[in-house]
């Protein structure tokens, strides 16, 4: 993948029934995995920049897993001992130009709570 990685714990959650009321119970399953994290914030940018007069604020982390990672929205992701939710759909993306393949890339939300 990348040279310079974090591991981080991808705790992968799978319906295993349904409670008294009907609502789903999940099963958590952990693996250690590799990834490229950096910080996302808002506006669709990183850092803490002047956007139009105003500060921005960080609200969460951007991840690039290895290709063929199974994540979804239901996931949630602990990174250097902090939990955080997987914000939407992890995206795929495949280069049919050059067969390139760099991973999942997945929007993280801090879990507060």
């Amino acid at each position: 993948m990348f040279a310079f990685t974090q591991q981080v714990t991808l705790v992968t959650r799978t319906v295993s029934g349904q409670d008294a009321y009907g609502n789903d119970v999940f099963t958590e399953t952990s693996t250690a995995v590799d990834g490229v994290v950096w910080p996302r914030d808002g506006n669709g940018t990183s850092g803490n920049e002047q956007l139009q007069g105003r500060d921005t604020v960080i609200v969460g982390l951007s991840l690039l897993l290895p290709p063929g990672t199974d994540v979804t929205a239901v996931d949630r992701v602990d990174v250097g001992g902090l939990s955080y939710e997987v914000t939407g759909e992890p995206g795929h993306f495949f280069s049919p130009f050059t067969g390139s393949d760099p991973g999942v890339l997945v929007g993280l939300t801090r879990v507060t709570g």
